[in-house]
């Protein structure tokens, strides 16, 4: 070889040495551009605004879904022992691809902070700083990097088993037996290992945290509380932390009185504990027992609230309607779970269920038992999960001679059969995030505005209200977003929804997980976070509440304080 070839030579793997070859030859050009595509998508609002590491880790798994059906199809395509591309076309197109990969990439970083602004406007939050697209590109390609490893270990273990089973199989037989068996062992270890032993662990953690003294919460003296000296229901180990935050947060009688004046009360509540007694029947019969105890039948509203996973009752959603009748209220809640909603629905579900249904039945069949014109109104509550267990803890048939007063319901699951069927039964000139049930004399509608006057429609007897905001993902998300647009997507859109979110296959239902995971993070009265001011309206429906505009608009501005 003559010195100018060797020269040529070395200045060719000096500009472009093997190393890089070898990379552009395990490179999949569908995969690239899919994983374009899919980051692209990941980069548009949906219905919570997110941090740069939340839109980091979704854009990491969005580039990483993207790659992964793109290596899927074109593996399909050299199974098919179809046509492929030389080594060079190879490199060139993965270069050509890359270059336009890197340019999208970049014209989406830069338009992500817009979109993230205009949601945050919507939702009166203060805007990203100019350092967010960065920020999110680093921890996108962190679990990117992250999740490939995984999916080359996973590879790697398909070759081993594949290659093992040749020897008694045919080929392409043992390469389906090889992907089976990997994804076997690959979910006996997320299975038996790390959701067995995450469970475990977060039980006893929240287990341990109940315990644990609310900060700032005192045991009340007077009588008629519960926790008190005097109550079936000891401070220290039959509230729980979560009883002790509700009962301590009660208003008493002279900030009500501010409102109506001398006539005023002091509402009670009764808590019962996940530790007050040791199985739900009992649990139920201590809740009727310290109700007898303080009176709560003998108050004008009654109303049974159903906690939410770790046993949490919102004081915004409880304090307006003990405003609205003057103190004259009692509400009893008893604790199912210490574990979050999320995770309390995947390891104890039915417990919620079974525990809501034996307290509704222990408290009802005392009350049918009152005069009825001697007794309180009776109304159900729950919000999130126990929205969910609320309304599975009656059955129609069991109380159409002798129903409850109404029941108002916030944030109702995705997982909801009812909140569901009522949804698909709408009318259809109405939207999915604020729909009209029939002649909405038993159930309506409402979200940030009032929207429960409805000219021409007439209350019945029983009246259900369901508080829900458009943006809340934990009311919306649904799991066929993965490859077909969601019916509240579809104009007119709720307020609190942007303009600019758009329906993308399987990227749609990642933001939507991403977002039922943040919803609780969202700014108060959006998302998951249901403001005080919003229930005021829902509750004055539900209860016939006779208040002037302008005693509502004060109280409104009193609790949103």
């Amino acid at each position: 070889m003559s010195i100018v070839a060797r020269l040529q030579t070395r200045l060719r793997r000096f500009i472009w040495p093997g190393w890089a070859t070898r990379v552009l030859g395990t490179l999949s050009i569908p995969g690239l551009i899919l994983a374009t595509l899919f980051f692209a998508a990941s980069l548009t609002p949906s219905l919570i605004p997110r941090t740069d590491d939340v839109q980091g880790i979704l854009s990491g798994l969005s580039l990483a879904a993207g790659y992964g059906l793109g290596v899927l199809f074109h593996w399909l395509w050299s199974y098919l022992e179809l046509p492929e591309f030389g080594e060079r076309t190879h490199n060139t197109l993965v270069m050509i691809a890359g270059g336009g990969a890197l340019l999208i990439v970049l014209i989406f970083l830069w338009q992500a902070t817009e979109w993230q602004n205009n949601i945050r406007e919507l939702m009166e939050q203060d805007p990203v700083d100019g350092g967010f697209p960065i920020r999110l590109g680093l921890i996108a390609a962190a679990v990117f990097a992250a999740t490939l490893a995984v999916g080359r270990l996973f590879q790697l273990l398909v070759r081993f088993l594949a290659l093992r089973l040749r020897r008694f199989v045919p080929r392409r037989l043992s390469n389906v037996i090889g992907v089976l068996a990997a994804a076997g062992v690959f979910w006996a270890v997320i299975d038996g290992v790390i959701l067995e032993y995450g469970l475990r662990t977060a039980d006893r953690s929240f287990q341990q945290f109940d315990v644990r003294e609310h900060p700032g919460a005192e045991q009340p003296t007077e009588a008629f509380r519960t926790g008190s000296p005097a109550s079936l229901v000891s401070w220290d180990q039959g509230l729980g932390r979560q009883g002790q935050r509700f009962v301590a947060q009660a208003p008493d009688r002279a900030a009500v009185a501010d409102f109506v004046g001398d006539t005023a009360q002091a509402p009670l509540r009764v808590y019962v504990g996940l530790n007050a007694a040791e199985t739900i029947e009992e649990r139920a019969r201590l809740a009727l027992q310290e109700m007898l105890r303080v009176g709560a039948f003998e108050r004008s509203v009654l109303v049974l609230a159903t906690p939410t996973g770790r046993g949490w009752v919102d004081n915004r959603a409880i304090q307006p309607v003990e405003f609205l009748h003057g103190g004259d209220v009692a509400t009893v809640a008893v604790q199912y779970s210490y574990l979050p909603s999320w995770l309390s629905l995947m390891a104890e579900s039915e417990y919620g269920r079974e525990t809501a249904q034996a307290v509704f039945a222990e408290i009802y069949g005392h009350w049918k038992q009152l005069p009825a014109d001697a007794r309180p109104e009776l109304y159900l509550y729950g919000l999130s999960l126990g929205a969910l267990n609320s309304e599975r803890a009656a059955d129609l048939y069991d109380v159409i001679g002798d129903p409850f007063t109404g029941a108002l319901w916030a944030g109702p699951p995705f997982r909801s059969e009812t909140w569901r069927d009522i949804v698909r039964q709408r009318q259809p000139d109405s939207p999915a995030w604020l729909p009209r049930f029939r002649d909405s004399s038993v159930v309506r509608f409402t979200n940030q505005e009032n929207q429960l006057d409805i000219p021409g429609a007439a209350w019945g007897p029983m009246r259900i209200v369901y508080l829900q905001y458009a943006s809340d993902p934990i009311t919306f998300f649904e799991p066929q977003a993965l490859y077909r647009q969601p019916e509240w997507m579809q104009a007119p859109r709720g307020p609190d929804v942007s303009p600019d979110l758009t329906w993308y296959p399987v990227i749609t239902m990642l933001q939507l997980l991403v977002d039922l995971a943040i919803g609780d993070d969202a700014p108060r009265g959006y998302g998951h976070v249901y403001a005080a001011e919003h229930y005021i309206d829902a509750w004055r429906v539900v209860t016939a509440a006779e208040w002037s505009e302008d005693a509502i608009a004060r109280l409104k501005r009193h609790l949103a304080d």
